[in-house]
């Protein structure tokens, strides 16, 4: 058998290859694997992922933020759908969320890790913050339009963000159990959510 550590350092992108890698491994069995797990994965020697990240932990902080990445990019993209009302668009941004954090979840439940301590520095990033700035520019045209109440955008972007988390992981775990909560439990929590945003009608 040859010695992997002769293994070549590039080929192609190593970077890229190291990432894509690392979400592989991610998806099948979660985030505790060692750098010379992913490099033998990759087929690259077992110093080659060091010339990019110097810790595992700087690998999945990257890995993180381009989950941030993707999110914002399912927002924005529910964002740009066809839409008949500010609620109607609302909604449709909301269940992308969920969608995304159902379809991928560990790559989920990896952006909203504490493990390693950069939580804070993670979610202060400029990606992370571009996730929540899609739900915050909603927020702020809903309240231009008339639909929403004038309150601070951010406390009502949290109060969205707290509630989506919740559903999002509660949908992954199987535990939005009808016989608990009812039929169509997203459809009557955003409902429940909207109608605290939305100006009185009475």
């Amino acid at each position: 058998m040859p010695d992997a550590t002769k293994r070549p350092y590039h080929h192609g992108d190593l970077r890229r290859t190291i990432i894509e890698t690392a979400l592989e491994m991610l998806h099948e069995g979660g985030w505790h694997f060692t750098l010379r797990e992913v490099a033998r994965r990759a087929g690259v020697s077992h110093a080659a992922p060091y010339k990019h990240f110097p810790d595992k932990a700087s690998l999945l902080a990257e890995m993180a933020l381009l989950g941030f990445d993707r999110l914002r990019e399912a927002l924005a993209a529910a964002e740009l759908q066809p839409a008949t009302s500010l609620r109607e668009e609302f909604f449709a941004m909301a269940k992308a969320y969920v969608r995304f954090g159902v379809s991928t979840p560990a790559l989920y439940r990896l952006m909203f890790s504490t493990e390693g301590g950069r939580a804070v520095d993670l979610h202060l990033h400029e990606r992370a913050l571009a996730a929540f700035g899609v739900v915050i520019a909603l927020l702020e045209r809903g309240q231009s339009m008339g639909v929403l109440r004038k309150r601070d955008v951010r406390g009502q972007a949290t109060a969205c963000w707290a509630q989506m988390h919740g559903v999002t992981l509660l949908t992954i775990d199987g535990l939005l159990l009808p016989e608990k909560v009812g039929p169509a439990p997203l459809d009557n929590a955003l409902l429940a959510l909207l109608e605290g945003l939305e100006v009185s009608k009475g």
